[in-house]
Order: C-alpha cells, then sequence, then structure tokens
C-alpha cells in the first residue's frame, strides 16, 4: 500500500511515521517525488492500514498493483536524478561512458584514458573483473586492473565504474568505483543484488541478454529494496533469432522503461551489436530514442583487444561519433 503524506509533514512528524510503522513490524520505504514524501508499505492488512491511514500526516492512501513498487512511476512520478561530483544522469545532458572492455595493462589503461579525457568524456569504464563464457577466456587483472583504474581516476580527473561480479570483488571494487556495475549475466543474481544494493555507490543495472523487462525492472527493485536509489539501468542488446550481430539492441526498451520507472535509462551500443561499425548509429538511435545517455568500448587496438576488439571503436573513431553525438543532441532539444 501507499500512502501520500501531506506536503507540511516536518521531519519530526516524518520521524513519528517512521515509528509507528516499525512498531508494527512492517518492511517499509520512503519516496521523495516532488514536493510530497510518500511512504510505501509492504504486506500490511487492512486493519494496518487503516491504522497508518488515521495517522495526522497521511493525506490518502493508494493500491500499489505492479510488481516492482519502488521501481515504478505509480511510487514516484518525478524523474530520477543519479548524480555523480557535478554529472547527472537522468537529467536534460546525455551522458557518455567510455573506455576498453577490459583492463589489460598499465599502459593500455592509460592510453585509452588519456585520449578520452582529451575529447571531454567524463566517465571512464574498464572491467577488472571479467565474467567471461569460457573458462579459458581473459578473466580480467582483478584487484591489479583496480589498482590501475585508481591511476588513471586520479591522473585525468575521470570517474569510474567498472564490474562487481561478487560480495568478495564488491570489496575492493567499492574503493576505487564512482559506479558500480553489475552486468548482463549477473542481472539476476539476487544475492549479489542484495550485497550490492547495501552500497552507498551509484549502481549501473545491465539488462540480461534473455531478460524482459519486467525482468529487469525487478532486477532493479532488489536494488531499490536495499535503500539504494540510485539505479542506473542500461539497455545493452538481447538474445533474438537474429545471427547477423552479437545481440539486438533493444530499442523500444528506452521509451518504454521511461514510461513504466523513473530511473534513468542508457544504451550500450557496443555490446547491442558487437560490430564496430553499427555502434555510431545505434549511438545515434539511442539518443534519438530518448535514452539519457551511452556506454562505448574504446581501445586503442581494438585488434590486439584480449575481450570485445570486434566491437571496440579507435580513439579516432569514437571522436567523429562523439563530436556527432553532441550535435545531434543539440539538433533534438
Amino acid at each position: 500500500m501507499l500512502f501520500i503524506l501531506k506536503e507540511a509533514t516536518s521531519q519530526m512528524q516524518l520521524e513519528h511515521v517512521r515509528e509507528t510503522i516499525k512498531l508494527m513490524g512492517l518492511e517499509h520505504h520512503f519516496v521523495q517525488d516532488g514536493k510530497r514524501m510518500k511512504l510505501w508499505v509492504q504486506n500490511s492488512n487492512s486493519e494496518q492500514n487503516l491504522q497508518i491511514e488515521d495517522l495526522d500526516q497521511v493525506d490518502y492512501s493508494e493500491e500499489i498493483n505492479v510488481a516492482y513498487p519502488l521501481a515504478s512511476r505509480q511510487v514516484k512520478n518525478e524523474n530520477s536524478i543519479v548524480k555523480i561530483g557535478d554529472i547527472e544522469i537522468g537529467g536534460d545532458k546525455a551522458c557518455v561512458i567510455a573506455g576498453p572492455c577490459a583492463v589489460e595493462s598499465r599502459e593500455q589503461l592509460n592510453e585509452v584514458a588519456k585520449e578520452l579525457s582529451q575529447f571531454g568524456v567524463p566517465i571512464f569504464r574498464g572491467g577488472a573483473y571479467k565474467p567471461r563464457s569460457s573458462p579459458y577466456a581473459f578473466q580480467g587483472l582483478k584487484e591489479e586492473g583496480l589498482e590501475y583504474l585508481a591511476e588513471v581516476k586520479a591522473k585525468y580527473g575521470l570517474k569510474i565504474v567498472t564490474e562487481v561480479i561478487n560480495a568478495e570483488s564488491l570489496k575492493h571494487v567499492e574503493k576505487v568505483a564512482d559506479i558500480l556495475q553489475i552486468g548482463s549475466r549477473n542481472m539476476q543474481n539476487f544475492d549479489l543484488l542484495k550485497e550490492v544494493g547495501k552500497s552507498k555507490r551509484p549502481i549501473l543495472l545491465k539488462r540480461g541478454m534473455s531478460a524482459t523487462i519486467q525482468d529487469f525492472l525487478m532486477s532493479a527493485e532488489y536494488l531499490l529494496a536495499q535503500g539504494n536509489n540510485q539505479v542506473i539501468l542500461c539497455e545493452r542488446g538481447i538474445r533474438t533469432f537474429e545471427t547477423a550481430t552479437r545481440n539486438t539492441l533493444d530499442l523500444n526498451a528506452v521509451p518504454l522503461l521511461k514510461q513504466l520507472t523513473h530511473l534513468p535509462v542508457i544504451v550500450d551500443p557496443s555490446h547491442g551489436t558487437g560490430i564496430r561499425e553499427l555502434v555510431a548509429p545505434m549511438a545515434f538511435a539511442g539518443l534519438a530514442s530518448g535514452a539519457h545517455g551511452i556506454t562505448v568500448e574504446v581501445h586503442c587496438k581494438p585488434e590486439e583487444a584480449l575481450s570485445d576488439g570486434m566491437q571496440s571503436l579507435t580513439p579516432k573513431q569514437f571522436e567523429k561519433m562523439y563530436s556527432k553525438f553532441n550535435k545531434l543532441e543539440a539538433a533534438l532539444k
């Protein structure tokens, strides 16, 4: 049940409501929606609902009919904006995240970071931990990779997003990353979602390769239910019958997600296509469909990349795409 509190509710009155709900033993969340504070209460019975409605601070109540209440616009209609320092994801300015698929060496990472920082890219991506389909493929440099990410963060002033693969890696990644990434293979790793949801860091949640929109939003709900409201959704392509591309970038998902949820939505045209020549056009298409940003893989020597070289842009190709991307954004406004 959702309870909408009166606009004039003070912090002291809010604490009174909180204590009342706690005494009832109910799971609950307070959500700021514009000028209103809302209270979502889980599994309350009709008697408890009446008790809560009788509180002076409660204006009215509403039934919630979706499986992902905290992620839904029924609970929060105002768009959520995730802030990383002075960077906003979900606001008026589209955000661009770029970097190599994997951290391969100190030299490789510095080379890419130097180029991207000169282009004005604010957020740098790079996987220190790499869950791979094959047990024989490069699995990442792990803590050593995080060390290199920390170096480029300090040297070039970049914000860092990198993947968390388990609770053990979370302890290390939190020390370096500004954004924690949950990869597509772990989208429904619910124990991991619970652990990451307890973090104070923003979270980039990638859609699973065979996940429905509801599956995707239910995974986001796991994070929100742990108290982390800084969740960014990433459409990164799904598996279909088509084999000409690595995945099918589901652009329908962008406007649909924006209709269903208040959370920011970005697209990943690199994984969404798996083909370097398709990355720029699908990045533009993602922006045109309403995405709040993109994440793109960039490598100085894609032909030598230890992971995803076929879908990685060179810095020169990225610069050309980035210039057009900014022009398209200005035109769309």
